[in-house]
């Protein structure tokens, strides 16, 4: 049965106030308009809740037994509105993504600078974590969007594409690789390698792409972070294939990066968000920002 909110709210005003004018008035509605939505309810109901004469109006026993469960209706009621607006206020002034931490050092101060520009009062927060962190963090709406490795097994979300970044190789500057264009996998056979964690969709791609290969692979260190592995090849510990944009443009100098042929590795950036569920327009805007600055990298 649909429940009649307009009717509950007009007996409740009736009830608390012992009068259909003063009633009306705190409702701001004409009495007959009042008259109807009470007549609505004792309609739907099948039951009189009001007896009314020219001097008063009081509760029938049907109505003496709906008062206490209709406040207790509006109450709820209410309440759910307050924390829902609460919600949508804090919303406003704040503002979740998710973003891979390569991608994060690469574009977001510059982006945020641009973004801070036009929402000056609003505080964002970045969840610089893995991709399948970010998946989870915009899954249980921690986050609005996530920018990050797009994973064909990620039917739950909406995935936008944004473009496709190279796999290189990182060597020290006075390496017999660098300042090569390019060298084969097969050239790295037996030479220290460090490589990032298995939980990492990084590892995952490369991992898929040499198939047994890789077993061949001197794999010599092993870390989480790919900022972590491009450190160790800066101390000469090893090479490490990372994707292009974890190299900083400044730190460029201090290591040489040369591009991996047979095979030619690559991971596709885009967005994630929930399905059926639109962005903020803060979250919009800074999306678009994103994706201005994104433009012509693939």
């Amino acid at each position: 049965m649909r429940v009649d909110f307009l009717g509950l709210e007009a007996f409740l005003s009736i009830a608390d106030r012992g009068s259909f004018h003063r009633a009306a008035a705190h409702l701001n509605l004409s009495q007959t308009a009042l008259s109807h939505r009470i007549r609505k309810l004792e309609d739907d109901l099948g039951l009189k809740l009001l007896a009314r004469t020219t001097r008063q109006v009081s509760l029938t026993p049907a109505g003496q037994e709906l008062l206490p469960k209709a406040r207790q209706i509006m109450e709820d009621i209410q309440s759910s509105f307050a924390a829902l607006r609460q919600q949508g206020k804090a919303r406003q002034e704040r503002l979740a993504i998710g973003c891979l931490p390569t991608i994060a050092i690469h574009y977001l101060p510059q982006v945020l600078q641009e973004f801070g520009q036009a929402w000056p009062d609003l505080t964002v927060e970045v969840y610089d974590n893995s991709a399948t962190e970010i998946a989870e963090h915009v899954q249980a709406g921690r986050a609005e969007f996530g920018l990050t490795i797009v994973s064909a097994n990620r039917w739950d979300l909406e995935i936008t594409p944004l473009l496709k970044e190279p796999f290189i190789l990182v060597c020290p500057l006075d390496h017999p690789f660098a300042g090569r264009e390019a060298i084969n996998w097969s050239e790295l056979e037996g030479i220290p390698l460090v490589r990032v964690s298995a939980q990492t969709g990084n590892r995952i791609l490369i991992d898929d792409a040499l198939g047994s290969r890789r077993e061949h692979m001197r794999w010599r260190y092993e870390c989480q972070h790919v900022a972590t592995a491009v450190s160790m090849v800066h101390a000469g510990l090893g090479l490490t294939v990372v994707p292009r944009l974890a190299i900083d443009p400044a730190g460029q100098a201090t290591v040489a990066t040369v591009a991996l042929r047979n095979p030619g590795i690559s991971r596709t950036i885009g967005i994630i968000q929930k399905h059926g569920l639109p962005l903020s327009p803060a979250a919009s805007a800074l999306l678009e920002i994103i994706r201005r600055k994104m433009k012509g990298e693939g």
